[in-house]
């Protein structure tokens, strides 16, 4: 079953998936949200960024169980073209600086919606994948409106180990169950899917690379991968912590590119360590590895 909009129903439940409209590219697009942990007012705030075939759904109930886990509460949405927010237009093809307009556009523009704008206390950014990319950037761009960032397998340059998986991903939409699976997620899985692939395997997309430009990075930020990882080398995470000194990165064995579906209850205790001391995270470019020890 494909998701449907939602209805901007001011009575539904603080924590029930609303929608929001905001300005982009000269359109109103609205875009799905969900509050986690409304109770807790004067709690920090962790704002959940998705993978590129990600959504709000997609999530589960990992955001509640890390916001619960740190006492924090949690903003969690669907980038345009994804889950239940407005779907790309079937004549709109995403270019190289498709991570860039999300970091510098979309996102600002949908927090000022939600009230966490400029003059709200500063949100954590808790992205995965291009939704790390895009944390990333928008860290950098906007340095006094972050506190910090967790980064789950962000990509800064592109790596034929993951042009390979995307490429493989593209032919299990086409012939396998993939859609079927997404479908399930996203209003539109054709803009959701399409949207990601077609801008990852352009060719001039091979030499996308955001290494310098989040040198500008001054919060506390901890690099999460999965030795395992399809769509990466650690190499990712590595150029993080070269690129911002004092980056911590924990390298979890066992585990994919989804480190909150394949070590859970050590991704929330590294990231709860993190937030508790964030100031501690490092001192220089060599990372720090926490391993995840075999049972």
């Amino acid at each position: 079953m494909s998701a449907k909009p939602l209805a901007a129903d001011p009575a539904a439940p603080d924590d029930a998936p609303r929608l929001v409209e905001v300005d982009w590219g000269g359109r109103s697009v609205a875009i799905e949200h969900a509050w986690i942990g409304s109770a807790r007012r004067d709690a920090p705030l962790f704002v959940f960024l998705h993978e590129g075939l990600g959504s709000l759904a997609m999530w589960k109930d990992f955001p509640r169980a890390l916001c619960d886990a740190l006492g924090v509460r949690g903003l969690v949405y669907s980038r345009p073209g994804y889950g239940a927010s407005t779907p790309r237009p079937p004549d709109e093809r995403w270019d190289v600086d498709f991570m860039h307009r999300q970091a510098h556009e979309v996102l600002p523009a949908f927090l000022a919606a939600v009230g966490v704008g400029p003059s709200a206390p500063a949100p954590w950014l808790f992205g995965h994948s291009d939704g790390g990319s895009i944390a990333l950037l928008y860290a950098a761009r906007f340095p006094g409106r972050v506190a910090g960032l967790a980064v789950l397998a962000p990509h800064v340059f592109v790596e034929d180990v993951g042009l390979a998986s995307i490429d493989a991903a593209r032919q299990t939409f086409l012939t396998g169950n993939l859609r079927d699976r997404l479908a399930r997620y996203h209003r539109d899985v054709d803009s959701a899917f399409w949207g990601w692939n077609d801008i990852w395997l352009h060719p001039p997309f091979r030499r996308w690379n955001i290494e310098e430009e989040i040198a500008a990075i001054r919060v506390p930020v901890l690099a999460v991968q999965g030795r395992d990882d399809e769509y990466g080398t650690l190499a990712q995470v590595e150029g993080v912590a070269k690129a911002v000194p004092g980056t911590r990165v924990v390298v979890l064995d066992d585990c994919g590119h989804s480190p909150h579906k394949d070590q859970p209850a050590r991704l929330v205790e590294e990231v709860a360590r993190f937030h508790a001391n964030p100031g501690a995270a490092g001192t220089g470019s060599s990372p720090h590895q926490a391993r995840q020890e075999e049972p």
